[in-house]
């Protein structure tokens, strides 16, 4: 149904988009990425207090190879997940390099594209979900 490419060599960098919302998962999930060798931004971590976020967010979206989308109610509803998104979507350097993971079901409200992508499932198991996800880059998951 959904298209997969796998590309085995680590990304550059990958653009975690999530609602602050999601904080707590987004935050385990961008933990447990790097402890892995994934290099993630992730707006929790990267931006430095008293700088432009706004612009911190458009450079690491100019900068990152790997785009991993948070799907949640609570991402369906925030518009900065949908600009990133948006962006993402329209830049030829996320061409299949667009990831959504599941966190919380009811995410169709963000894209109607999004159902063409493979879809990580992280609402059973976290560590089911952490495994697929990795996989996407060649990395075995080492559970904590």
């Amino acid at each position: 149904m959904g298209r997969r490419r796998r590309n085995r060599a680590l990304p550059r960098e990958v653009f975690l988009s999530q609602s602050s919302r999601n904080r707590r998962f987004a935050g385990m999930l961008a933990g447990d990425l790097r402890r892995h060798g994934v290099p993630v931004w992730y707006s929790e971590t990267n931006i430095v207090g008293a700088r432009q976020w706004h612009d911190e967010i458009g450079a690491a979206l100019e900068r990152c190879d790997w785009f991993v989308v948070v799907l949640s109610p609570e991402s369906a509803k925030s518009r900065w997940v949908k600009q990133e998104l948006l962006f993402a979507l329209n830049d030829a350097r996320y061409k299949d390099r667009i990831v959504p993971v599941i966190h919380r079901r009811r995410y169709r409200e963000l894209s109607w594209t999004l159902p063409s992508f493979q879809m990580i499932d992280f609402t059973q198991k976290y560590d089911t979900g952490c495994r697929d996800l990795l996989r996407v880059w060649g990395v075995g998951y080492q559970p904590r």
